[in-house]
């Protein structure tokens, strides 16, 4: 049985407080062998890295997402450092930038994006990066960064253009793809996919959100993960064993895992 691993999962949130443990016992069963659990704000934060059981093949990411950084309190950014470290916590964020939503003035998003990146590559934890409608300004503040030094990240859900995968690419970032790259509409998607190196490609669920065709309108879990990666194997012409072999092999070497 090959093995699957999803590398965007919100565990903690309220959506699987009724059954977090059989959702974690059915990734088991589909052949997660690994997830990535993503924080939002410093209790969420806390709660992942509370969750992390890298003996279980479950690990966390801590950090504040933009839409929620116009919500934390002081201390709140003290309490993520905190956290650096803890066991199981391999990676920082969700962080990046969001012009989609009006619910965090642009500045202290980029405040907060800025001490990600910085934090990144102070400790060499990769960063997950969220972006939505604003490729130009991150890419201006990924290429800030990258003329500090190296960089560690994750695009994460990502759905804009070859052109911006292949400028995140160039910066040393890996892309990964959710359920959207399977629904029908997404042929652009999927053509974007396909330019991505092999080496580079990530798959994730971004759980309880974005599930993927046929489950749309469900919640979503990390079960699930394996639509997307069925998908994406047939997009880059590879069987579903080979591309599940080839991006879990992806997602562990970029979080400093045990290949």
């Amino acid at each position: 049985m090959f093995e699957l691993f999803d590398t965007h999962a919100h565990l903690d949130q309220t959506e699987f407080d009724v059954d977090r443990a059989e959702v974690l016992a059915r990734a088991r069963q589909a052949g997660v062998a690994g997830i990535l659990a993503v924080g939002i704000t410093a209790d969420s934060g806390e709660a992942t890295a509370n969750l992390a059981n890298p003996a279980e093949g479950i690990y966390a990411a801590v950090g504040l997402q933009p839409n929620y950084c116009a919500q934390a309190q002081v201390g709140d950014w003290e309490r993520i450092l905190a956290l650096v470290g803890r066991p199981g916590v391999v990676a920082l964020g969700e962080t990046g930038l969001d012009r989609h939503w009006d619910y965090t003035p642009f500045d202290v998003q980029q405040d907060y994006f800025d001490r990600h990146l910085r934090l990144s590559q102070e400790t060499g934890l990769p960063v997950v990066i969220h972006s939505r409608d604003c490729d130009a300004d991150i890419l201006a503040m990924l290429g800030e960064a990258r003329s500090r030094g190296p960089l560690r990240g994750i695009m994460h859900s990502f759905t804009s253009t070859a052109e911006t995968a292949a400028a995140c690419l160039e910066l040393g970032l890996y892309v990964s793809f959710a359920g959207m790259v399977t629904y029908k509409k997404s042929d652009a998607l999927r053509a974007v996919a396909a330019k991505v190196p092999s080496d580079r490609i990530l798959i994730e669920t971004d759980s309880p959100y974005l599930s993927p065709h046929p489950l749309r309108g469900k919640r979503n879990e990390p079960a699930n993960v394996v639509h997307t990666a069925r998908c994406l194997a047939e997009v880059c012409g590879t069987s579903l064993e080979d591309f599940a072999i080839q991006t879990t092999a992806n997602a562990r070497r970029l979080l400093g895992l045990s290949v």
